[in-house]
């Protein structure tokens, strides 16, 4: 009987120009990420789940992957790079001055729901900037967010901007159970109009109700922030937002922004601005990010931060489709001339010319019809020749 063999669950072999796309991906970030003045850390694939427990981590813990050491302590593989890179600022790089402008190019690995067709390893690219706090640093970081994705070469994409504290505001200013305001959270968040106005319907003569019920709906240009401010009154958040977007449109960064006052994801791990980044083509975000001043101070070391991680196969997913360089040419040599051979191949453009590891001339001839090379380079003690396919 036999069997087909499959890749587990949320993953899957990549092949090609998905290889070559996830590359240039990869390349184009860390690229821009040096010259900005970023250096490189690695944090391991395995860390304790402790780390995320103290980190104050609202990750789910079903959406981690798991293993029991030898001494049966639990571990998880790395669901995500900014804590474990919290970790190493607050202890490894505690004598190194701040600010510190950190970046990575690492895989997460994340247990999706079953059946979903979600990735359970995802490449990421991002910086963390650590030590800085305040509307220049939030500036960096956005402007950053959408150099990133044009140096990837993405055609069209917008980066939402949201802040924390303005959904923070307007929950602190209802009569609700913190369980009810988490469901409110969850539904703002996932857009679920229906749901959100049966939630707040017990709350409809308290002032922020019709502001809450709008806030999943508040996207869009400029004009949302007006919009918020006319529902919820005076919002130090709405007025930060507002300072932002000025000074980012003086830079040339305008066409790129939109608002989404929605974005209340993971509120316990952010603190202040968040934001996301969409490609289209791209069925998802595949930029997140925002300020989360309190995550290093988990691990000792009191350190404002922001930071952001690009998602590498989703932005490779909608790049401009590329054809494969053609092997145009097969090189075949005799005895002694594999320096000449290497030489004919590294004189080309790459992918365009292969060595042919057949023994007779007929052989090399034979492959060179079957990958539709249309000559063959021949090498002998005579010199060099080309043969017509």
């Amino acid at each position: 009987m036999r069997y087909t063999i499959h890749t587990p669950e949320g993953t899957r072999d990549r092949l090609f120009s998905e290889c070559r796309e996830r590359r240039q991906v990869q390349s184009a970030l860390t690229r821009l990420f040096q010259c900005r003045g970023y250096a490189e850390v690695s944090t391991p694939e395995v860390e304790f789940y402790d780390l995320f427990l103290q980190s104050g981590n609202p990750m789910p813990q079903e959406s981690m992957l798991k293993i029991i050491d030898r001494s049966g302590k639990i571990m998880v593989m790395r669901p995500d790079c900014t804590t474990p890179i919290a970790r190493v600022a607050a202890t490894k790089l505690k004598s190194v001055p701040l600010p510190q402008r950190l970046y990575y190019d690492q895989t997460v690995f994340r247990s999706g729901q079953e059946h979903k067709g979600g990735s359970s390893e995802i490449a990421q690219c991002g910086v963390e900037l650590i030590g800085a706090a305040g509307q220049k640093a939030d500036l960096e970081m956005i402007a950053m967010a959408v150099d990133a994705l044009r140096a990837c070469g993405v055609e069209r994409f917008h980066i939402e901007l949201g802040h924390v504290g303005f959904f923070r505001d307007l929950a602190g200013r209802m009569d609700m159970p913190s369980e009810t305001v988490e469901q409110m959270r969850a539904l703002i968040e996932g857009k679920n109009f229906a749901a959100l106005n049966d939630l707040l319907e017990p709350y409809a003569g308290q002032g922020a109700c019709a502001a809450l019920k709008r806030l999943s709906r508040l996207f869009g240009g400029a004009e949302v922030l007006d919009e918020a401010e006319t529902l919820a009154g005076g919002s130090s958040a709405l007025n930060y937002l507002r300072r932002l977007y000025t000074e980012l449109s003086a830079a040339g960064y305008g066409g790129y922004l939109r608002f989404d006052l929605g974005l209340v994801h993971q509120i316990d791990y952010y603190t202040g601005v968040v934001f996301r980044g969409y490609v289209e083509g791209a069925g998802d975000a595949v930029l997140s990010g925002g300020r989360y001043d309190k995550l290093v101070e988990a691990f000792g070391r009191t350190a404002p931060a922001t930071g952001f991680a690009v998602d590498v196969d989703a932005v490779a997913g909608c790049l401009p489709l590329r054809e494969l360089p053609k092997v145009g040419l097969l090189v075949h040599f005799e005895r002694g001339e594999l320096a000449r051979a290497w030489k004919a191949v590294d004189d080309r453009a790459a992918g365009t010319c292969e060595l042919s590891p057949c023994e007779t001339l007929e052989q090399t001839l034979e492959l060179a019809r079957e990958k539709g090379a249309d000559r063959v380079l021949v090498l002998d003690g005579d010199g060099e020749r080309l043969v017509e396919v």
